[in-house]
């Protein structure tokens, strides 16, 4: 950056994992869509994980790098919706680059645009949030009770399975993975068929796995989108544990790993959308049930197929539920003459 410049950001957390949300300081983005602005900051010939220098990515630098940042950070531009049908548009963004889906985000968004005021609510009852994001667009629903925010409930595009029971070899041995796209595409393992546990303890034999599963299935067909490049390949590696069953349902742990090893400290909303519809077709998950989906550090979500066929072509609409909290706003200004510039990652 040639010259001082000021960011304002709103920063939430949902279910542990951050998300800043942007508004002000941002330069211009072209594209009459979000998906056509989120492939103007990647670049031309560059990838989600790899996008090309710019005025907008050294934004994203900025806020996701340490000082001001750091590896673990998440979070979205606002950009203008597609058309008037959605409230507004989000670029999502993480150490590594872009992201067509964010489940966790979705939800920070949808509490922040009732907690601002931009979307109105109830005191008691619900208020729906349309936001439009690289995959297409998605819905937050904030419940509301005796005038404060009490959850929200993430609904994404629909979710498909791609393939099932794909041999990957990793240095801990030969695993099936299942392969699913919900907004992105998921590569879904047992922990325990590598011989981990899904705990703080094991996180970091947990990446090892999950970048040499993203990096096994970089070429594999099921894994493209026919929404093209921009919706194609693995995004992100949910590795599972399951847990007693709930009387409402399946109960598990699980770690996604995304971008190049970066860990979701939530259960991962889109990760738990492509869960939903792999326990669909194994009849894990009846009409009416809910999956109760742990993370690393302990929060919850819960999900839920929607019945019926809204999609009309064969993909299931799924919804997670949980919480996102205001955590601070801040801003941000980075100074010509300061040599550490967008900062560093360790």
């Amino acid at each position: 950056m040639s010259a001082v410049r000021a960011v304002r950001a709103t920063d939430y957390h949902t279910a542990g994992e951050p998300f800043r949300i942007v508004c002000e300081g941002l330069p211009p983005v072209p594209g009459d869509t979000v998906a056509e602005r989120c492939a103007t900051a990647i670049g031309a010939g560059g990838s989600g994980t790899a996008p090309r220098p710019g005025a907008l990515d050294d934004v994203r630098r900025l806020l996701v790098r340490e000082p001001r940042g750091h590896a673990g950070m998440y979070g979205g531009f606002v950009v203008p919706p597609d058309d008037d049908g959605a409230h507004f548009g989000v670029l999502f963004w993480h150490k590594d680059g872009y992201s067509t889906a964010c489940g966790h985000g979705t939800m920070a968004l949808g509490v922040w645009a009732v907690d601002t005021g931009r979307v109105a609510a109830p005191d008691d009852g619900d208020a729906r949030v349309r936001i439009d994001v690289p995959s297409g667009r998605v819905t937050a629903t904030v419940h509301r009770a005796r005038g404060r925010t009490t959850g929200v409930t993430f609904r994404g595009v629909p979710a498909r399975v791609g393939a099932r029971r794909v041999p990957v070899a990793t240095s801990l041995g030969i695993t099936e993975v299942d392969i699913a796209h919900a907004g992105a595409c998921y590569a879904v393992a047992s922990a325990r068929d590598l011989g981990l546990e899904v705990t703080r303890a094991a996180l970091p034999s947990l990446v090892r796995a999950g970048r040499e599963i993203r990096a096994a299935l970089a070429t594999h067909p099921a894994t493209w989108h026919p929404g093209g490049p921009l919706l194609s390949g693995v995004y992100g590696v949910v590795l599972y544990e399951e847990l007693p069953d709930t009387p409402f349902g399946p109960h598990q742990r699980n770690v996604t790993v995304f971008a190049d090893g970066q860990v979701d400290r939530s259960p991962c909303g889109s990760g738990t959308s492509a869960r939903l519809a792999l326990l669909a077709e194994d009849g894990r998950l009846a009409p009416g049930e809910d999956l109760l989906h742990e993370s690393v550090v302990g929060t919850v979500f819960t999900g839920r197929v929607v019945p019926g066929d809204q999609a009309g072509d064969g993909g299931l609409v799924t919804e997670v539920t949980g919480t996102a909290y205001r955590t601070g706003e801040h801003v941000f200004e980075t100074d010509p003459h300061d040599a550490l510039g967008t900062g560093f990652l360790l």
